[in-house]
């Protein structure tokens, strides 16, 4: 039934309903996209129009040229490929790691497996500054400083919340599925490959977009464990773009972390349709 087939006043209060919806919905949209449009705005004025008061929402002169200096001024493309390795490397191994320890959860059966999902589910609440300290004393030990080592080794641990996203979409398939590749000799290892891991695509592209958005992000990582020469994006952004006398150039900062985000955005604009059901079905049966 259309809105054109009900009496006037359903149809007036349907009509009524939408508009309210959708500027709630415009509202919304404007509270979340303002910070990234007053970043984009920081990155076209000059450093004097910055520090004006009272604040000049517009610039009078646009300067363009900050987006090419702030490119310029650093290495802009070699951090961001260390980041983009980095990144990469993780997302992947971390996602399927996960996944793998999450079908364990939903589908093998062990003792004393709800206690050690319990912990599991714990752990997330352990701040990484408890950890991070002893992590840098092991992997200096080992000789992984200023490597791409450590976040192997992390990627391979799995995380605990991509853990609970899969074991939750995993728990919620149909148990024929696992009897009828059993009846036909398929170990779970096959089970897990051939059946479960290409049906769970949603929860995979979200476990990647939440994986890589991590370890972009990350600054105190990076900071710790890499050299000037093979550090990370969001470090350099941090540690320069600085004048002759040490104060930070907020214009070029601001210009530069708009192509810092570009690339989060362009993934998620991407895999966005598999992001958001894998986060809408792994809570699911």
């Amino acid at each position: 039934m259309t809105a054109a087939s009900l009496p006037p006043k359903s149809a007036l209060r349907i009509r009524v309903n939408r508009l309210v919806l959708y500027t709630v919905l415009v509202v919304i949209t404007g509270l979340f996209l303002g910070p990234f449009g007053w970043l984009v705005i920081s990155g076209l004025k000059s450093p004097a129009e910055l520090a004006a008061s009272p604040v000049h929402w517009l610039p009078a002169h646009v300067q363009w040229h900050d987006f090419a200096d702030a490119y310029r001024l650093i290495d802009f493309l070699g951090y961001a490929r260390n980041s983009l390795v980095i990144a990469l490397i993780y997302a992947t191994l971390v996602t399927l790691s996960s996944a793998w320890v999450g079908f364990g959860f939903a589908r093998l059966s062990a003792p004393g497996k709800k206690t050690l999902f319990g912990i599991l589910l714990g752990s997330m609440m352990l701040p990484q500054m408890i950890t991070l300290l002893p992590t840098y004393l092991i992997f200096a030990r080992l000789g992984m400083v200023d490597t791409y080592w450590p976040w192997v080794l992390w990627g391979l641990a799995s995380a605990p919340y991509l853990v609970f996203l899969f074991r939750q979409f995993f728990a919620g398939l149909p148990r024929e599925l696992e009897e009828a590749a059993i009846v036909d000799g398929c170990g779970y290892a096959g089970i897990f490959w051939r059946i479960f891991l290409p049906q769970s695509w949603p929860v995979l592209a979200a476990s990647f977009v939440i994986a890589f958005t991590w370890t972009w992000g990350d600054y105190i990582a990076p900071q710790l464990l890499l050299s000037t020469d093979r550090t990370t994006l969001a470090v350099a952004l941090m540690t320069t773009y600085v004048n002759g006398a040490g104060v930070p150039v907020t214009n070029l900062k601001a210009a530069a972390s708009v192509m810092y985000v570009v690339p989060i955005l362009l993934i998620f604009l991407v895999a966005q349709r598999g992001f958001v059901a894998g986060m809408s079905t792994s809570g699911l049966k």
